[in-house]
């Protein structure tokens, strides 16, 4: 379980994110949503300890972060329980698929990569679909091909937390359902903490096992998706009218209320 408390930051001397109070659970995918620049790639890079906390604390197990200025020694310890797949997969380097998920192995490997490692990066793109890509220059991929290659990197770092900023942004609807599964099946089995940015409010409401919603800065609300997604909640949040239907499971799906033609 992660605990955020309280948690504020700051980029340029502007506030960005402030007022953050919340515990995320194991073995649970946790989606955030919200409009975009309000902060939501701003948290995911504090919660890796890629941005200082301005107030505040993040606390995972018997390690934390905090306003106070951090070592690079508790920085590099506190960054070994996480995998941190950006937004931006933009890959210019001579590397190969399978070197690159090899990589996600990085402070474990030597000068030789044993076969144990190669067989497991292996077993990674094929739990991702691409294993016939492995021998393909990553740079020559397209934008979703890279997605799933970089997600075979996150898994084969084996975290505790895995975060992941718009994982599916490059995905038809096939491979995006395809990895939101591989997600939500790793997380439950290996128990990590798992927190998601999604601007497919479908999908967050199918995948999330708790809604984050973030606008201007703050958090909005949080909780189940069954029993915090309202019309009120979206308008408040988007500033657009829907209609919130239920599937045959109870979950919410959100149809946009899309002016009639004169």
């Amino acid at each position: 379980m992660i605990r955020l408390e309280n948690i504020a930051i700051e980029r340029g001397g502007q506030r960005i994110v402030s007022g953050i109070d919340t515990c995320l659970e194991a073995g649970k995918i946790h989606a955030v949503i919200g409009p975009n620049g309000t902060g939501k790639t701003t948290l995911l890079r504090a919660l890796f300890g890629d941005l200082p906390l301005a107030e505040g604390r993040l606390t995972l197990g018997a390690s934390s972060l905090s306003a106070v200025r951090t070592s690079a020694r508790t920085l590099k310890s506190w960054r070994e329980s996480f995998a941190y797949m950006p937004q931006d997969t933009a890959a210019d380097i001579a590397l190969t698929v399978l070197e690159v998920v090899v990589l996600g192995r990085l402070g474990r490997l030597s000068l030789h990569i044993d076969d144990e490692t190669l067989d497991m990066a292996m077993t990674r793109l094929s739990q991702a679909g691409i294993a016939h890509l492995a021998g393909r220059d990553i740079a020559s991929l397209s934008g979703g091909q890279r997605q799933m290659a970089l997600f075979a990197q996150v898994l084969m770092r084996a975290p505790k937390v895995m975060l992941l900023d718009e994982p599916v942004s490059a995905l038809d609807l096939k491979h995006q359902i395809a990895l939101l599964d591989l997600v939500r099946r790793e997380t439950r089995a290996n128990g990590w903490v798992t927190m998601v940015v999604l601007h497919d409010l479908n999908l967050a409401c199918q995948y999330a096992d708790n809604l984050l919603v973030i606008a201007d800065g703050t958090m909005k609300a949080s909780g189940h998706p069954q029993s915090i997604v309202t019309p009120s909640l979206i308008a408040q949040t988007y500033g657009v009218d829907v209609e919130v239907l239920r599937d045959r499971r109870g979950q919410p799906v959100i149809q946009p209320l899309v002016a009639e033609r004169v």
